[in-house]
């Protein structure tokens, strides 16, 4: 009989948000895959659990799923743990998960702590929210994932390490506008914090530890502005001397629509 794959959450900061079933099933297991056997380690001593750890991490991910999946059709249990909470958000166990489901092999999830759902319980935002994960250091990189969303009615949440906070903070503020957002440091740990404001005024005194924010949907409705009513606005800049290039600049920002979308239509003037 073929053995289970158990997606297994881990805390994020507080060891006594670990489940009982959670625990449970690490005991019961054969073996334990993990991103850092070292990391892993420390918290089966904590709870006193001895079990073998098998590492997992994205760069082998894919070439140790051949591996994984014998283990289990011979009849082997395992767990799979990120070094803190679910894993395949934004850590390994995706591809693996891809590759149960085309061998139709079983699994199934320990379900836990998750930074992305604790964040936007304590930001208090309504409606639905789309996960970025972590955006890439380069501007325009961040610019050109950041675009696509911009035009959309939905909470943004991202991740963000600790020596890019203050950078990121501007970068939002000079894609999305001023936009309302809440800050979560350390998210159940002692010092966690949530900071809530407009970019504008936010301020980050101590940019250490775990960062996640939330970046809430635009305050306006940039579908209610029709491509006509777009190039009227465009041709009032014009006619007061600004030039296209600064009218197209202007309209985007007091409207907070996207400039690439403002372009396209100035070519109609």
């Amino acid at each position: 009989m073929e053995g289970t794959l158990y997606l297994v959450a881990t805390p994020i900061g507080n060891l006594d948000d670990f489940s009982f079933r959670a625990l449970e099933t690490l005991k019961n297991v054969d073996f334990i895959l993990c991103e850092d056997t070292r990391h892993t380690l420390q918290l089966l001593t904590h709870f006193n659990i001895k079990k073998r750890v098998e590492s997992f991490y994205r760069e082998i991910e894919e070439e140790k799923c051949e591996f994984v999946i014998n283990e289990l059709l011979d009849g082997k249990n395992i767990a799979l743990v990120s070094d803190a909470g679910m894993p395949c958000i934004n850590d390994p166990g995706s591809i693996l998960v891809q590759k149960l489901i085309e061998n139709n092999l079983k699994y199934t999830v320990i379900p836990g702590p998750s930074a992305v759902v604790c964040a936007v319980a304590l930001s208090g935002v309504i409606g639905p929210f789309c996960y970025l994960g972590f955006l890439p250091e380069k501007y325009t990189q961040r610019e050109t994932i950041l675009r696509q969303f911009e035009n959309i009615s939905c909470n943004l949440i991202v991740y963000v390490a600790p020596h890019d906070i203050l950078k990121l903070v501007e970068d939002l503020k000079k894609i999305l506008g001023n936009r309302k957002v809440h800050i979560i440091k350390e998210i159940t740990k002692i010092h966690e914090t949530v900071i809530s404001g407009y970019l504008e005024d936010i301020s980050i005194e101590n940019p250490k530890g775990e960062f996640v924010i939330v970046i809430e949907k635009s305050e306006i409705i940039k579908d209610t502005l029709s491509d006509n009513t777009i190039i009227e606005l465009l041709k009032e800049k014009i006619n007061q001397g600004i030039s296209k290039k600064d009218a197209i600049v202007l309209v985007a920002k007091e409207n907070n629509i996207s400039k690439n979308l403002i372009y396209k239509l100035a070519t109609k003037i």
